[in-house]
């Protein structure tokens, strides 16, 4: 008896947490930051920061990657609703008016109309509701929260590039971009959205004056100096200066990196243009990108002492709160170009170095215990810039090697360094080859900051052209919109010389137009994405993330990620992305106790190839859309994971696949998953599927003794056999308009968002 009423308890306790879930679920989304401003400090400073977005009002904590970055959160805001307003307008009115009337009669001290200390207490406390929160119908939904809160930089904290999230009851925010700097540092006041139905209004009321006209910012400022801003609706922002003769200034713009992608603006980005005037307000220089890159960059050689302004905008005079932006002034060492673009593992490699005030023009690398990657050189400058490191033999390109008659030749594997010295020039390479033998031949250029738009050719010894390639998309660059690196692969016909030939697609050359052309036999490898790069999970519960495989050189096998040295309770289920498939779904499951901060999480992939087995990190990532269409996974520095909700031991196997896994699914027909869940859940829950493949739908649930049957129907016309990956599944509140496979199609109703997944269930389509 007092184990039944022990497990009559549990089941209880169990339903009251789902149902608190469901509560959570329903009331609130998770954070979702649209940007942070100002963007990041100077070292030994300790300021405030305005971070807007959705679901922020119930944010505990500012979280900022790294060491040596402390935050304190002072402030939510919203904009009121409007009936709120009205109700206190009418309110603030009637005091108004009271106070009126009584100053007209003199103030008297007896009667209705008395004004007393109590009336003007709450006509100024009702003024000052007003004039914190007034509502705004123009305001973006996007980016309707604000948090405040104050951040301090240690002195000895490493400057670099950061990431900041928020953190709420029961969520993680995204992360975005935060610099943390060694210049002196200006800030101009947050922005706020304009408010143009209540200004006049807010402003009779003892609020600031509206504002009328064109936005704009003008501020005197000392160099070197990093200043911080935010651009509106037309606006135009000014930094005057006093700069000296002979200085070299370098003016360099972030913004589409502090945000890389909006989701609603075209073309994607704040798109920067920074211009810069001399003392009589002509312009002197501009610039709206640097080379391929969206965010600016101009080099001044300042002619004679004087006054000097800087001026940004968009370059539309498009405006908003998340059009924020850093501009650094100074005499900065900037790198423009190096050579080689990498090195060998286990060499050391010298390589010079090509830009504005440096202090060093060489630096040897030591790749000596490297491994095959893309790091940044250690070189001391303003910006950063890559270095590919790879363990294949390398040469340099000779000079002179501009036809088949002159090439260059080389043997197989080989990675060459050289550069498109002079535009409309090729730079040719022979090599030796075989009847049958498969080659690759790839360039980058553009992935390691090279203005090469490469084009890649090959020709047998007649000069017959057996294969060419411009552009290769490479999604494991998330912040590249053109790639404009080459690849190209081919089955040699016979035995013979080959002719490889390389260009720059538009005839352009010059020093800086430098390229790593790899030419190889192919070597299968993989790189994966796990999205999204901040999870959110209950106690005891899991959650849906995806994870993609970016295949190189014709891998085709399966891959089978694992956690790497997680603290203990986290499982994934499902972690297995099939021969020849990009991606694929799986959950993470929570332990049943909360963590007290944020963990971080590391995954890695294996795979066998040819008897050996390979083993890759999983990079995490955010999948980002451009513009309403275009779609990029954009690489974060962790995965952040945040458990909350009490302690729940008897959570840790509330959900349970009783069915043997992979499940197989007739083509055509339909196959039964047991789940296990806690007696009478189908009473308050129901299931539904998350982004099943095309051709799979849950047609039933039914409860069996141990928890419930879905029914799962194979439509054999948009699934073939032999396709396989996982079967997410939901549980959402019931009675709230969600999705049920009871409801006649086209019915139209409120998606109730997920307050649990179930562990993913692997499947297979058979042909019977």
């Amino acid at each position: 008896m007092k184990l039944l009423r022990l497990k009559q308890l549990l089941r209880g306790a169990l339903m009251v947490a789902m149902c608190s879930l469901a509560w959570n679920a329903l009331g609130q989304a998770g954070p979702h930051l649209a940007y942070v401003y100002p963007a990041g400090g100077r070292t030994g400073s300790t300021f405030l920061i305005t971070v807007g977005g959705q679901a922020l009002t119930s944010a505990s904590t500012a979280l900022v990657s790294g060491s040596g970055i402390t935050t304190t959160i002072l402030d939510h805001s919203r904009p009121m609703p409007q009936k709120e307003f009205n109700d206190l307008r009418d309110q603030l009115k009637a005091l108004l008016d009271k106070f009126q009337t009584a100053r007209r009669n003199h103030f008297p001290t007896t009667g209705t109309n008395v004004w007393t200390e109590e009336d003007a207490r709450e006509r100024d406390a009702l003024r000052a509701k007003i004039l914190r929160n007034p509502p705004n119908r123009t305001a973006n939904p996007a980016m309707i929260d604000t948090v405040t809160f104050k951040v301090a930089i240690a002195a000895d904290a490493e400057p670099g590039d950061r990431e900041i999230r928020l953190v709420s009851s029961n969520a993680i925010s995204n992360p975005l971009r935060f610099c943390v700097g060694s210049l002196p540092e200006v800030s101009r006041a947050a922005a706020k959205p304009a408010n143009p139905d209540l200004d006049k209004y807010l402003e009779r009321i003892g609020g600031a004056p509206a504002l009328t006209g064109t936005p704009k910012h003008e501020a005197q400022v000392q160099l070197p100096v990093t200043i911080n801003g935010q651009i509106m609706p037309g606006g135009v922002d000014r930094y005057h200066f006093f700069a000296l003769a002979g200085q070299q200034l370098i003016i360099s713009v972030s913004a589409r990196v502090l945000i890389p992608y909006l989701a609603d603006a075209v073309p994607g980005w704040f798109e920067a243009t920074v211009t810069l005037l001399d003392a009589k307000g002509e312009e002197v220089a501009s610039a709206e990108r640097y080379r391929f890159k969206p965010d600016p960059v101009l080099h001044f050689a300042v002619p004679h002492d004087g006054q000097y302004t800087v001026e940004i905008h968009d370059s539309v005079f498009r405006g908003r709160e998340d059009f924020v932006y850093r501009v650094t002034l100074g005499e900065l060492p900037f790198i423009t170009s190096i050579f080689p673009l990498g090195g060998r593992v286990g060499e050391k490699t010298g390589v010079a170095l090509t830009g504005w005030n440096l202090t060093e023009t060489n630096l040897t690398m030591d790749n000596t215990a490297a491994r095959p990657d893309v790091i940044t050189l250690p070189a001391k400058a303003f910006n950063s810039v890559p270095f590919a490191v790879d363990d294949l033999p390398e040469c340099v390109a000779t000079s002179g090697n501009h036809s088949a008659e002159t090439a260059q030749s080389v043997a197989l594997p080989v990675i060459i360094n050289g550069r498109i010295s002079h535009p409309g020039e090729a730079e040719v390479f022979k090599f030796e080859g075989r009847a049958g033998q498969r080659i690759v031949a790839e360039v980058s250029a553009r992935r390691l900051d090279s203005p090469l738009d490469s084009y890649l050719w090959l020709t047998d010894a007649t000069g017959q052209q057996l294969a060419f390639n411009d552009d290769y998309e490479d999604k494991g660059t998330g912040l590249n919109t053109f790639h404009a690196d080459s690849y190209l692969t081919n089955t040699l016909p016979a035995n013979g010389t080959y002719f490889l030939h390389i260009r720059d697609t538009e005839g352009q050359g010059g020093p800086d137009f430098t390229y790593r052309l790899r030419l190889s036999e192919p070597r299968p490898d993989f790189a994966l994405r796990v999205v999204p790069s901040s999870v959110s999970l209950r106690t005891g519960m899991s959650a849906s993330l995806t994870v993609y495989a970016l295949r190189r050189d014709g891998f085709t096998n399966a891959i089978t990620l694992d956690l790497k040295n997680a603290p203990p309770g986290f499982a994934l289920s499902g972690a297995t992305i099939g021969t020849n498939q990009d991606k694929a779904q799986f959950t993470l499951k929570a332990p049943p106790e909360p963590t007290t901060a944020p963990v971080i999480l590391s995954l890695e992939g294996h795979a066998w190839l040819d008897g050996h087995k390979v083993t890759n990190n999983a990079a995490p990532a955010d999948d980002l859309m451009q513009a309403f269409f275009y779609r990029h996974l954009v690489p974060a520095q962790a995965l952040a994971v945040v458990v909350n909700g009490q302690e729940r031991p008897f959570l840790r196997d509330a959900f349970k696949i009783i069915s043997a896994t992979p499940v197989k699914i007739p083509a055509g027909g339909l196959a039964h998953i047991r789940v296990s869940t806690p007696r009478n859940f189908s009473n308050r829950f129901q299931l539904e599927l998350d982004n099943p493949p095309e051709g799979l739908t849950l047609t039933n649930v039914s409860e069996i003794p141990a928890g419930l049957d879905l029914a799962i129907s194979c439509d054999a016309e948009k699934i073939k056999p032999g396709s396989m990956g996982n079967l997410i599944c939901n549980v959402v509140p019931r009675n709230t308009g969600a999705a049920n496979p009871a409801k006649k199609p086209g019915a139209q109703a409120r998606k109730a968002a997920a307050v649990a997944t179930l562990p993913a269930m692997p499947f297979t389509i058979s042909a019977e």
